[in-house]
Order: structure tokens, then sequence, then C-alpha cells
């Protein structure tokens, strides 16, 4: 049972340490595009590209914080 717990825990950092680098990575590429000098079409298309790489992030985060929060 500990050993199972401690797996778990273990899991559970490794697939929060990976979340939280996509979220840095999404960063990154805000700050990249904020550096080009692009139509105003181009820039709503990366802020939607943007908003959707949030979007399905933040599933994956609840996703694996239903995946661990069960017994």
């Amino acid at each position: 049972m500990m050993e199972n717990l401690a797996l778990q825990d273990k899991e559970w950092a490794h697939d929060w340490k990976i979340i939280k680098q996509i979220f840095e990575a999404i960063d990154s590429l805000k700050n990249l595009f904020e550096q080009l000098d692009v139509s105003y079409l181009r820039e709503i298309e990366q802020n939607l590209l943007i908003l959707n790489l949030e979007k399905y992030t933040w599933s994956l985060q609840n996703y694996i914080i239903e995946k661990y929060s069960k017994p």
C-alpha cells in the first residue's frame, strides 16, 4: 500500500512537472510571437493558437488532478 502511494506520488510529480514545462513553453511562444511584426489577422491567429494551447493544457492539468485524486 505504501509502495503504491510512493509510486503514485512520483508519477504525479513527474506529470505535474511536464504540465509546468508545457505552460512555460506556451509563455516562451507568446514572447516569440510578440517579437514578430505581422498583420492584424496573423496576430489574431497567433492569439487563437495560444488560447487553444492553454485550453488544452488546462484540460491536461484537470485530467492529472482527477487521475491522482481517485483512491
